[in-house]
């Protein structure tokens, strides 16, 4: 049945949902990853060369509270004091919002019509995989089944290196602290790209592609696919993110979480006051000092499950399950402002507006997942 939001042009339509959408992630993911600060600065320490030996994890603790110095007096509020202009809370909502626009989820209202399926969003996780359905993906030909393991494979790491882009600097910055980091820039006079990348960005862009591939490819197709349909439900989705996360993104992601804080010793080591980054002779030193042990350890694990997993562990349930909620609200605000400003000033300056057809609109809101309270 057609609604009073199925007069938007699609366009109009699409990008409110990928704004929408891409907001709510950012600030749902500004404000638990800043709230769990400690926690990042605990797992950033635990993955350097910094702490090494026995008790490795206590090491970490006591440099997260001293401002990075052994001994010394500790204070809950140390970690919070590297937050800087280049990562603040702005930088923290722009990285998580690179998720909900760039990756398949976040792209489905856009899909070009190129014969691939859009990813399973919202209430269409719920919904029981038929037989006719799976008979017909397995009938695909080899052209669209190439485009779309190219598509699974290169939006999730284009998706990681946008949010490199835009985090990578803060993050060195928290693990540095403001006054050093800022040294270390002048130190590599670096272009302006560079610098806005920040050091080590190639280890940071592989852990953001891992990780967003488990949220948003793995997560969606899994729990669609293969968990039981009867057991199908907000609860079972947001438990099922949580451990794919934990038990399958952290696990590989930790190793380059590792290799990122490893690169980042090297770059402040040596002679000079900072130095490029040699990945090679970085995991060479690595198993060098500590064996395997430098780029995976269950410590090492559990630190970035605690960093990471209150975010990105529930993100599948937050995008899937929260979000559709206001989904319907934010088409009819936009409607009206449209209706109200932006149609009359079209036909005011000669512009010509076509509400687009009942067929149309039945297959963008078949695309557009909407509230399960309105089904």
């Amino acid at each position: 049945m057609a609604t009073q939001n199925d007069e938007l042009p699609e366009s109009v339509h699409s990008a409110s949902m990928i704004a929408y959408r891409s907001a709510g992630l950012g600030l749902y993911g500004a404000v638990i990853r800043y709230l769990g600060m400690p926690l990042e600065k605990i797992a950033l320490y635990m993955n350097s060369s910094q702490v090494s030996g026995d008790n490795q994890l206590r090491q970490a603790i006591r440099l997260t509270f001293q401002n990075g110095k052994m001994g010394g007096r500790s204070s809950f509020l140390t970690p919070y004091k590297v937050v800087g202009p280049a990562s603040g809370i702005v930088r923290v909502v722009l990285t998580v919002l690179c998720d909900g626009h760039d990756l398949p989820g976040g792209g489905q209202s856009y899909e070009p019509n190129d014969g691939i399926a859009p990813m399973p969003y919202g209430p269409q996780l719920m919904e029981e995989v038929k037989n006719e359905e799976a008979s017909q993906e397995e009938s695909v030909d080899l052209l669209i089944t190439l485009k779309s393991c190219s598509k699974i494979i290169l939006v999730p790491a284009i998706a990681g290196m946008v949010e490199s882009a835009v985090a990578n600097r803060a993050e060195v910055q928290r693990y540095y602290g403001i006054q050093k980091f800022s040294q270390m820039e002048a130190a590599l006079n670096w272009n302006p790209i560079s610098r806005l990348c920040g050091p080590a960005f190639l280890a940071n862009s592989s852990r953001n592609f891992i990780m967003s591939s488990t949220s948003f490819v793995i997560t969606p197709i899994l729990y669609r696919k293969y968990y039981p349909q009867q057991e199908k439900s907000q609860a079972s989705l947001f438990w099922f993110g949580l451990g794919v996360n934990i038990f399958v993104g952290n696990a590989v992601a930790i190793t380059q979480q590792a290799l990122w804080g490893r690169a980042l010793d090297y770059a402040a080591s040596g002679d000079s006051i900072a130095r490029n980054i040699h990945y090679k002779s970085v995991i060479q030193q690595g198993f060098a000092k500590d064996g395997r042990r430098a780029f995976f350890t269950v410590p090492k694990w559990a630190s970035r499950v605690l960093m990471n997993a209150p975010v990105q562990g529930t993100l599948p349930w937050f995008y899937n399950e929260v979000l559709p909620l206001g989904e319907e609200t934010v088409l009819c605000t936009v409607n009206k402002v449209y209706s109200g400003v932006v149609k009359p000033s079209l036909k005011k300056g000669g512009g010509s507006y076509s509400a687009p057809s009942v067929a149309n609109a039945a297959d963008l809101n078949a695309k557009i997942a909407t509230s399960p309270t309105s089904e």
